[in-house]
């Protein structure tokens, strides 16, 4: 049986619960247009543009990473649920704007809007207010999943949406879910007894210079960049494929939903051997160089559904499998006193990459065509996979967070310090102002009743 220690509570439960339920209907509400968006769009006014079909496509992700961060640091400020609020709000104005646009000027405006609500730090803040530093990363975990199954579900759904009731309607029902998750933070999501930084999930400005001076983070950013860019560009050209095959818009579920299917199948097996062999790295370069044969396979073998459907099949596998490896691979790189600001810039560099991918994808359409847009992404693998190739083989660790008691600064460096020297810890960071411990140690084993017997000491 567990002990308390070992399980959640039933505040943390519904705490992370909800928490995970409003980042997925956030997230829904920027990928469900994605596999429709831009054969919808060539028919308004203005969208015989492709530069501007992109530019609405991928506009949303522009005003995220540029608001993101700081909307985190405003939620230490003014409070997280304010925050996400207001988030909400302008994710809803901007969806109802999109809905009701005659024209693509009015969609791109939307989407600025709606991306203007950027929630996903604050989000992280709260989950971190209302979990025990010893069940956070599962809360973590829980919303890491809702994005990956949102995402998929989003390709399936749409073109079924699509038939029933248009791009307009789905902007709409975007904005409706955007009110459905406000209702969610109000009536389900606890109010935190305590608001405060949290070195661990939040971004602090001190720690810009170290996280962009490390070489083997900007790797990392540098491809998590590219792979949205790719996946981006790949739906300003694949609907356009499988139209020109004979499958009309309504029918494109068809394919993605085998085709996601099968590749959250595929990921286990290399996902197994990264982690339990410690084959990081050559799974990693593997997956990126799969990605590529897909996009290859899309450029030289499209001229059938089938063809395309295979093709994706190969890009899936591998976009599923470096999605999952990168956030684990940033967090065993970056120091710990910086890690909650190195993930906040891979994810917004994740949501600069989106806007780039669509923009270019958009541009390299109206000037040299579809085939323009994969040559593109194959360019973009190519140089990541000289870029991830000069990376070192990442170290077997994790992270693991213990709450700590009230204790003067003198006394947290020797513990800092006692703990740094035990078994399988590879570095040890005591906050004061946090009351807690955060180890790296390794995934072989480590000395966790000596660390536990340390901090019930102190």
């Amino acid at each position: 049986m567990l002990s308390d220690k070992d399980s959640m509570t039933s505040v943390e439960r519904r705490a992370s619960i909800g928490l995970a339920s409003i980042y997925g209907l956030r997230m829904l509400g920027l990928f469900i247009i994605l596999p429709i968006f831009a054969l919808y769009a060539e028919h308004l006014p203005g969208g015989e543009s492709h530069l501007l079909i992109g530019f609405a496509l991928g506009a949303y992700g522009l005003t995220q990473a540029i608001l993101q961060i700081p909307a985190g640091w405003l939620s230490d400020r003014y409070g997280r649920k304010p925050v996400i609020y207001a988030g909400l709000i302008l994710f809803a104005i901007g969806s109802f704007i999109a809905a009701s646009a005659d024209n693509i000027y009015w969609v791109i405006a939307g989407r600025v809007i709606q991306g203007a609500g950027a929630i996903n730090a604050a989000v992280m803040a709260l989950t971190a207010d209302l979990t025990r530093e010893d069940h956070r990363t599962k809360a973590m975990a829980m919303i890491g999943m809702t994005i990956g199954i949102t995402f998929s579900l989003s390709l399936i759904l749409s073109p079924m949406l699509y038939q029933h009731i248009g791009v307009p309607g789905i902007f709409a029902l975007t904005g409706v879910l955007a009110v459905l998750a406000m209702l969610i933070v109000f009536f389900v999501i606890p109010n935190p007894s305590i608001t405060r930084f949290h070195s661990d999930t939040e971004a602090s400005g001190k720690r810009f210079g170290e996280v962009l001076r490390n070489r083997d983070l900007l790797r990392l950013d540098f491809g998590i960049f590219s792979l949205h860019a790719i996946l981006m560009s790949v739906f300003m050209q694949v609907p356009f494929l499988l139209k020109n095959n004979g499958l009309n818009a309504e029918q494109h579920w068809r394919v993605y939903l085998p085709v996601m299917l099968v590749a959250f199948v595929l990921m286990v097996a290399p996902m197994i051997i990264a982690e339990k062999k410690g084959k990081v790295k050559q799974v990693f370069i593997s997956a990126i160089a799969l990605a590529m044969l897909g996009q290859i396979s899309l450029l030289l073998f499209h001229h059938s559904v089938l063809a395309v459907a295979a093709a994706l099949l190969l890009f899936f596998t591998a976009f599923n499998l470096l999605e999952a490896m990168l956030p684990s691979l940033i967090s065993k790189t970056a120091p710990l006193a910086a890690k909650g600001t190195a993930m906040g810039v891979y994810s917004s560099v994740q949501f600069l990459g989106a806007f780039f991918g669509a923009a270019m994808g958009g541009l390299l359409m109206q000037h040299w065509g579809g085939n323009a847009v994969l040559v593109f992404a194959i360019t973009l693998l190519l140089l990541w996979l000289l870029v991830a190739g000069s990376m070192r083989t990442p170290a077997a660790v994790r992270t693991k967070l213990y709450p700590l008691p009230l204790m003067d600064e003198a006394s947290a460096r020797n513990l800092q310090q006692r703990l740094a020297q035990l078994r399988g810890v590879t570095e040890a960071m005591v906050v004061v102002a946090e009351q807690m411990a955060s180890l790296k140690v390794a995934t072989g084993g480590f000395d966790e009743a000596s660390v536990e017997q340390l901090i019930k000491g102190a």
